[in-house]
């Protein structure tokens, strides 16, 4: 099965390279592969679901959010050339969208809308 998906790499900290893009699923739903990665789904993790069996980075996949907000803390998302004319349209409902390869992404809903800029705004204030 292949589908549109929000992959983020976190192998260097918990604001990795967000992409759009086609990922494949193996029969089972076990194994995920997207730009030649093999990315084996983990029962648990802190802030991610799998990880690449190559090279042990850890990886959020999810599937990408109707409204954009699919980065966890927010910032730019890019868009796979080959993503790009499905997931404006089908997933996004933004036709006229479909030439752009990268938008900004809002805090997730995950969060509550938190991030750590507001969190840290509001600690002091208790």
């Amino acid at each position: 099965m292949r589908r549109i998906m929000y992959v983020e790499n976190k192998g260097e900290g918990l604001e990795g390279r967000g992409r759009i893009g086609w990922v494949e699923f193996s029969r089972s739903g076990r194994t995920l592969y997207y730009e030649g990665h093999r990315l084996a789904k983990t029962g648990s993790g802190y802030k991610y679901n799998c990880i690449d069996e190559a090279t042990g980075d850890a990886y959020w996949v999810s599937g990408p959010s109707k409204d954009g907000a699919d980065r966890l803390y927010g910032g730019v998302v890019s868009v796979d050339d080959d993503a790009r004319v499905e997931y404006w349209t089908t997933v996004r409902g933004l036709p006229a969208r479909v030439a752009d390869t990268e938008y900004r992404s809002n805090a997730s809903t995950r969060t509550g809308g938190a991030t750590r800029q507001t969190n840290a705004r509001t600690r002091g204030r208790r």
